[in-house]
């Protein structure tokens, strides 16, 4: 049996493991490798320009495909720069493969030029993590992180290969099977505790369904429209479940929250059972954690055991996928009298509809409604901050249209990479980013990435000059006092932000000009009357990217908002 080096064999697993795109940057530890994937043609290598970058491609590669996201950098530095955007992966539940570059066995330990420890500096962030110690172990390594990466609750793999191991000659073979004692995921359902959870919710009088990611990881999102249709219980979902069904559908309230809608969090807090599926109620979703769901009953569906009456304490606990458990769970569902609970849900959105009221000027909402209508199929990228939070609001989401975002870890410059990524798995469809101007600024040199794979991306910059969400905190809870915030900010202006008489430099940068260096297309908006036609005229450009920048008013913040270390019925609804 002819021997090959550990950089041929993992090639090798890489074709066997289905990948056709990896995103990577190169570097000493790992040129070899790269010297191997030259010499192929079955997997597409993209070379973004930072390394953070490079895995949110990956990630968001990953989310809108369904396929296990493959990256690989050098070590050292190359390694280091992918801690952020590993760390998103793993609170969003990406199914990612990282490989990185390590100096050789006997330099590791000894402050070697780029050595650093990737396995314990990701060890908390990532699902797994391990460094290759021995060529004979390779490839069932590499089998082993793609099977933990995508199986039960799908997560982020860091596989660390020294120099010299890689260089070894070994086997040619790759494992097709594996098996793992001290990982089986659990995915099938316990009858038992299902049934019980249908009997409590056939008893409830205000029944509410709270959709999580779960739900859109497991692609659950027919089923749970089933559910939701045959028992006719209203349903409310979490920034990352939006999407889980149809936001026109007439049982859906909105997202609940710190930014969500009133009627939504008015019906968490009134409904005597939440029956939740797929999510980890965080604090940005249960607001003051005792007075949360004060009145309910709860139920909680989840793939993770560790998400399960970890911050709120619930009645039934049920581990299970939420594609098999909403599968189960339509076979012994019947239709409930909602009727008095869907009127009184139906005035609470009457009372306090999600509306932005300002006429004849540009809005976030004016922007995203144009989004709406102007594509029947779309993924929608978005970035961190306000115009996030204007997104999840306001965005139509069907089984056409996708939205990708950072909710766990809000991780501003995710924006404009995930819509690299997310277009160049899906080629043949509309891909749309939302961005402020600051996230925009955190990974803009992605643009040449963009120009030089020919991706049609539409970027859009909610340009109003500031960090937007934190002004908003500093508007409303700390005296407007602008500290950090201005993106115009000069040497001139130290200290006097938001003062009288304190005059802004101009702008920087020219997006526009910044978008035509690259060879993108750059247009800028002013008008409602605009937005249209710069969209239509976006739409044009099928080989490269058109960024539209939208100049926005400061002063346009997102409502509702829950008071910090308040209730979710504690909204402010404009001020």
């Amino acid at each position: 049996m002819k021997k090959i080096s550990g950089n041929k064999l993992l090639v090798k697993a890489l074709m066997e493991e289905g990948v056709e795109v990896l995103f990577g940057y190169p570097g000493a530890t790992i040129i070899d490798i790269g010297d191997e994937l030259f010499m192929q043609d079955k997997i597409k290598v993209i070379l973004p320009r930072h390394e953070q970058a490079l895995v949110h491609e990956a990630d968001a590669y990953a989310r809108s495909t369904g396929k296990v996201g493959v990256c690989l950098v050098t070590s050292g530095p190359g390694a280091t720069n992918i801690v952020t955007a590993i760390a998103t992966a793993n609170y969003d539940s990406v199914p990612l493969v990282c490989f990185t570059g390590q100096v050789p066995r006997h330099l590791i330990g000894n402050d070697a030029f780029q050595e650093a420890d990737i396995i314990g500096i990701t060890r908390s962030i990532c699902k797994w993590g391990i460094t290759v110690q021995n060529r004979e172990d390779l490839g069932r390594i590499v089998k082993e992180a793609f099977y933990i990466a995508r199986t039960g609750r799908p997560g982020p793999v860091v596989v660390d290969l020294p120099k010299d191991v890689m260089a070894e000659l070994g086997s040619p073979d790759y494992p097709e099977t594996i098996s793992m004692r001290g990982y089986k995921p659990t995915t099938s359902v316990h009858l038992g505790q299902l049934k019980r959870a249908i009997k409590m919710l056939s008893r409830a009088e205000k029944p509410l369904f709270l959709a999580g990611g779960g739900v859109n990881i497991a692609k659950a999102n027919e089923n749970f429209t089933k559910l939701v249709e045959k028992t006719n219980v209203p349903v409310v979902t979490t920034i990352m479940g939006r999407g889980a069904i149809p936001t026109n559908h007439p049982l859906f309230i909105g997202n609940l929250g710190m930014h969500g809608a009133y009627a939504a969090n008015m019906a968490v807090s009134e409904c005597d059972l939440l029956f939740s599926i797929g999510t980890r109620f965080n604090d940005r979703i249960t607001g003051k954690l005792h007075a949360f769901a004060p009145n309910a009953q709860i139920v909680h569906i989840d793939i993770d055991t560790g998400s399960i009456s970890r911050n709120v304490h619930v009645d039934i606990p049920i581990v299970a996928d939420a594609l098999e458990a909403t599968e189960k769970m339509l076979e012994y569902v019947e239709e409930m009298d909602t009727k008095e609970w869907l009127s009184q849900i139906g005035e609470w959105k009457e009372e306090y509809p999600l509306t932005m009221n300002r006429e004849n000027k540009l809005t976030p909402q004016s922007i995203i409604q144009t989004i709406n209508e102007t594509f029947e199929e779309v993924i929608v990228v978005t970035d961190v901050g306000q115009h996030q939070m204007f997104t999840t609001q306001y965005l139509e989401l069907t089984p056409k249209k996708k939205l990708l975002t950072s909710g766990g870890l809000g991780t501003m410059g995710y924006g404009f990479p995930g819509a690299v990524g997310a277009q160049i798995g899906n080629p043949d469809t509309p891909v749309v980013m939302i961005s402020g101007d600051g996230g925009m600024q955190m990974n803009i040199q992605e643009f040449a990435t963009a120009v030089l794979q020919e991706l049609p991306i539409i970027l859009c910059v909610f340009n109003n000059s500031y960090l937007g969400m934190v002004r908003q905190w500093q508007k409303l809870f700390y005296g407007k006092r602008y500290s950090m915030t201005c993106l115009r900010s000069g040497k001139d202006c130290e200290g006097k932000c938001g003062t009288e008489g304190c005059e802004c430099p101009p702008y920087t940068p020219d997006y526009v000009k910044l978008a035509e260096s690259y060879g993108a297309k750059g247009l800028r908006v002013f008008k409602p009357e605009e937005i249209k036609t710069a969209f239509e005229e976006a739409r044009k450009n099928t080989k490269t990217p058109t960024l539209i920048e939208f100049i926005i008013d400061p002063e346009d913040l997102v409502y509702p908002m829950v008071k910090p270390g308040g209730a979710l019925e504690e909204l402010l609804m404009d001020c």
